[in-house]
């Protein structure tokens, strides 16, 4: 948790690198930005370098971190919101991790958009 909360405070400020360092060169990745799944670390890198400078969130919160190991496969799930003014955003997140020679490496990452469900009023019948 605490690789990702360290990527994370660099990301906010528009910052990428510390989430690049620990792409595994097989990483694949989801968000609802793209509109297919890329695929290698060179094409995850030039993504994340579009956004280079680009975001910044005013603040942001790791909602039920769990983190499961299997062996050298580690599978991080969490809610992620941010704020940006006055503009809020919910995501689900997973995050799986390989342990390598060189340490703990994203090998799939995937983010979307989750909105809190609101109470339906009943049916009359």
């Amino acid at each position: 948790m605490a690789i990702e909360q360290a990527g994370m405070k660099r990301w906010a400020n528009g910052d990428p690198d510390a989430f690049i360092a620990l792409l595994a060169p097989d990483v694949s990745y989801f968000d609802p930005f793209v509109a297919a799944r890329i695929d290698g670390i060179d094409a995850l890198t030039a993504y994340y370098n579009q956004l280079r400078g680009k975001v910044h969130l005013d603040k942001f919160e790791f909602i039920e971190p769990r983190i499961q190991v299997f062996g050298d496969l580690a599978i991080l799930t969490f809610q992620f919101v941010s704020q940006t003014g006055d503009v809020h955003m919910h995501w689900n997140t997973t995050e799986t991790y390989r342990k390598a020679s060189s340490g703990w490496q994203i090998v799939h990452t995937h983010w979307s958009f989750h909105q809190p469900l609101k109470p339906t009023p009943a049916v009359a019948g």
